[in-house]
């Protein structure tokens, strides 16, 4: 063989050595779909990243918008894992047909059934408690006790919640429907419509600032921001988070509303073994104290420490409902909530 061939082949070997290689590099990859703030998932993200190798592409945007793009995308859709709040829209995303069921040991036997869907095809990566908040210095927490009592006439005007259109108030809703039935719980939200202290209107961290400043006597929140305001910042969040304490509702019956993030599997996911190495990474001891720590986050695993913000507050006992009922149940809970006259 002479010499210039025997360079070409060597040359031509290099070259698909080359390309064989920066196939294998860019399979090494997960593109995520995120309703998440960047900075709320991104670090976890990256310390995946840099013990993997795998590189994650964050998509971020609205839960209802990511949801849509990933339907109008089909099976071209790029998105490999879709990582959201609230089981109602993980349930609207697996009724879709947007996820794929995921057989996973590491899964199964790290989050408690109630807080995974029952064909495996969205997982709970954290937990949060919607939880009544009240004014230390005008309300006595001695006369709070369940969720159904907020509808009560004493608490006329004293009441401050979001609007109907939110997920979180659906899911709550949700939880009653599956409890009590659709007519009682339409009963409890036009008592608690007639308790609100003014039109249902901003965020949880509001609703927190309208009980701090008086407006109101106590809200309904979850613990994810009232720990948020308690870390922040801002010396004005700061101070209008301690104005207010937490109450554990239905603590002599079912326990506290329970909700969650969660993540699932695309259904047409380009990189599914990467997608669900990352959803498995999320479960990890790593991750899960990462979402304690720096989240303010209640783990889905039981046997990783809280942070020291939430153990403040104590253990409380938790709804045992499973999860997939809130998604089941959300479409009459917006009609049972519309009918109340709650907007």
């Amino acid at each position: 063989m002479q010499l210039g061939q025997l360079k070409k082949i060597c040359l031509s070997s290099v070259a698909t050595l080359s390309l064989l290689a920066a196939g294998v590099l860019s399979a090494a990859e997960v593109n995520v779909y995120s309703a998440r703030e960047e900075n709320l998932i991104k670090p976890i993200l990256d310390r995946f990243s840099e013990q993997t190798g795998i590189t994650v592409n964050l998509i971020t945007g609205g839960a209802d918008e990511l949801i849509t793009r990933m339907e109008l995308e089909g099976a071209n859709s790029p998105a490999d894992l879709l990582l959201t709040v609230d089981v109602g829209r993980l349930h609207r995303a697996e009724a879709m047909g947007l996820l794929q069921p995921v057989e996973s040991e590491v899964l199964t036997s790290q989050i408690p059934e109630q807080y995974r869907d029952e064909d495996n095809r969205w997982f709970a990566v954290s937990l949060r408690s919607r939880v009544i908040v009240y004014d230390k210095e005008r309300v006595d927490p001695a006369e709070l006790s369940t969720y159904e009592d907020l509808a009560d006439p004493k608490w006329a005007g004293k009441v401050c919640i979001r609007s109907s259109s939110n997920i979180y108030n659906q899911s709550l809703t949700a939880s009653m429907v599956s409890h009590h039935g659709a007519e009682a719980t339409e009963e409890w939200a036009r008592g608690l419509v007639a308790n609100m202290a003014r039109n249902p209107q901003g965020g949880d961290r509001d609703q927190i600032a309208a009980v701090a400043v008086g407006q109101c006597g106590l809200a309904v929140v979850n613990t994810y921001y009232l720990a948020g305001m308690l870390n922040a910042t801002s010396s004005d969040q700061v101070e209008q988070a301690q104005a207010v304490a937490v109450f554990w509702p239905n603590q002599d019956g079912r326990g506290a509303h329970i909700n969650v993030s969660g993540a699932g599997v695309s259904e047409h996911a380009p990189n599914r073994a990467e997608a669900i190495q990352l959803l498995e990474y999320m479960v990890s001891d790593e991750a899960q104290t990462w979402y304690a720590e720096a989240n303010n986050e209640y783990p889905v695993r039981t046997d990783v420490p809280v942070s020291d913000t939430l153990a403040s507050w104590g253990e409380f006992k938790a709804d045992p409902l499973a999860l997939d009922e809130l998604g089941l149940h959300n479409a009459e809970a917006v009609r049972v909530m519309d009918r109340a006259g709650w907007r």
